[in-house]
């Protein structure tokens, strides 16, 4: 366990222009997470060790400033490491914009990061509603989403919620729910559908799934659905 403490960054994408909209990044992958995503395409990231340290990362960032605008923070659940404020503050001073990628299950943490103003965008997953929750991430933590989801739209820090959609585990009807759930929440804007990716390594052997889902159909006057994939 100590060796993943002190290397928590699993590998490092150093350029994308896919994951941060109208930025130019790199992306620290985070080792470890604290669900078990049936349809999860990282099985190695979340069950697996990280390699490479804090201190690794940083040097690798100092030789990417100026050159990029902003650095991801993905996983894994990158929120679980205890040190990571420190290092998104050692990030922040070198002018990089910071985006993180959650599962929603850290919001005291969340909280803290906001309140410092060291994140400038965040990408929330919604993994299913309470009743398909925990079969989905194998986790009892939707409370902990729902509070995240919370403070996300009490404050004005730019996020987006998005789905990793298995038409077999979340059918069409499920996301209709999703859709008015988020608007329950007064959510607005944009909420992102990815589709499950066939033929890849996945935690669990899922079945084929089908990509069916009309983005028209589905958007409302407040939520727009933009399918991914």
């Amino acid at each position: 366990m100590k060796e993943n403490v002190s290397t928590p960054i699993y590998s490092i994408t150093p350029f994308t222009l896919l994951d941060y909209a109208h930025q130019s990044a790199c992306i620290l992958w985070f080792a470890g997470c604290n669900m078990r995503c049936l349809y999860c395409y990282n099985p190695e990231i979340v069950l697996g060790k990280g390699s490479i340290s804090f201190e690794k990362a940083l040097t690798f960032l100092h030789s990417r400033k100026n050159l990029l605008d902003a650095v991801v923070l993905s996983g894994g659940e990158c929120l679980l490491h205890k040190n990571i404020i420190d290092l998104i503050l050692e990030i922040k001073k070198m002018g990089f914009l910071i985006k993180i990628d959650t599962n929603g299950s850290r919001p005291m943490l969340l909280k803290k990061l906001i309140e410092k103003q060291l994140i400038d965008y965040v990408s929330l997953d919604f993994k299913a509603l309470p009743k398909h929750f925990e079969k989905i991430t194998q986790s009892v933590l939707f409370l902990q989403f729902e509070k995240s989801l919370d403070l996300l739209l009490e404050n004005q820090l730019p996020f987006e919620v998005r789905t990793t959609v298995h038409s077999e585990l979340i059918p069409e009807k499920d996301i209709q729910q999703m859709i008015i759930y988020l608007e329950s929440k007064k959510y607005s804007g944009n909420y992102y559908l990815q589709y499950f990716v066939n033929g890849v390594k996945t935690l669990e052997n899922l079945g084929h799934s089908l990509k069916i889902l009309n983005e028209e159909k589905l958007s409302t006057s407040k939520i727009k659905v933009s399918i991914r994939g």
